[in-house]
């Protein structure tokens, strides 16, 4: 296995770069991290319009999420494959047709992440701020958003790992990702494919391993922000004195 990696190391990294195009695991953390970062701002959008209480955005965007997320993904490469050239009017890369796909999967998925991170949080941020004057638009944008997002942050990379694996589908539409390039690396070697398809996975586990404690680290930050304990110092106590200041108000 050792004399696999160190024959075809490159193949499996960029793929045929800089003397073809780019390919290998490059490729797939590359269409990983583009389709999450177009999902992001659709899958906000979403998310508002399905707590909207207008149900003329509520419905629309909620069948658009039920849809998407009842569909494989294969399914919806396909569907991207034949439909994205006709609505443009040319043909287009196997990689814009997978990153067309990504973005509108992940979009309907982070969407119902930030969801669930609007409805957790309680009604009285929402009630404080129109209290104070702030239109509904305000009150999502300045108080609810920021609040849900950054609770979500664990999530969103949890869903990153998600986008990683998901990538590997591309292969049916000849998308030179990691999966492609372990498959040229078996026709090459012909004899050898438990090897080469356990280096494959052992790739795959890596990157998400790592990916993995981040967004565990990111949730026990987020945790300890929630609950006041920014630092290993604790909040001095009040005095007697203090409180017998405070029952005299």
């Amino acid at each position: 296995m050792i004399d696999i990696l160190r024959d075809n190391w490159h193949l499996l990294l960029l793929g045929q770069y800089p003397n073809g195009p780019l390919g290998g695991l490059a490729l797939t953390l590359l269409l990983s991290v583009l389709g999450l970062a177009f999902a992001f701002p659709i899958s906000i959008l979403l998310a508002v319009a399905r707590v909207s209480p207008w149900k003329v955005f509520r419905i629309p965007a909620t069948v658009i999420v039920y849809i998407v997320r009842g569909v494989p993904l294969v399914m919806l490469i396909f569907w991207s494959y034949f439909l994205v050239p006709l609505l443009l009017g040319h043909s287009v890369t196997g990689f814009t047709t997978l990153l067309c796909t990504l973005v509108i999967y992940e979009a309907a998925y982070i969407s119902e992440v930030i969801r669930a991170g609007i409805e957790a949080l309680p009604r009285g941020q929402t009630e404080a701020a129109r209290a104070l004057g702030l239109s509904y638009a305000q009150t999502r944008t300045k108080v609810v958003l920021p609040q849900a997002l950054y609770n979500m942050i664990p999530s969103i990379v949890s869903q990153f790992v998600s986008t990683i694996k998901e990538t590997s589908l591309g292969y049916v539409i000849s998308v030179q990702e990691l999966t492609f390039s372990a498959n040229q690396v078996n026709t090459n070697l012909l004899t050898r494919p438990f090897e080469v398809f356990l280096i494959l996975a052992l790739t795959y586990f890596a990157v998400c391993f790592c990916l993995t404690q981040l967004a565990h680290a990111l949730e026990r930050r987020v945790t300890r922000r929630r609950s006041g304990k920014t630092s290993g110092k604790t909040a001095p106590a009040r005095s007697i004195h203090d409180d017998s200041v405070l029952q005299s108000q």
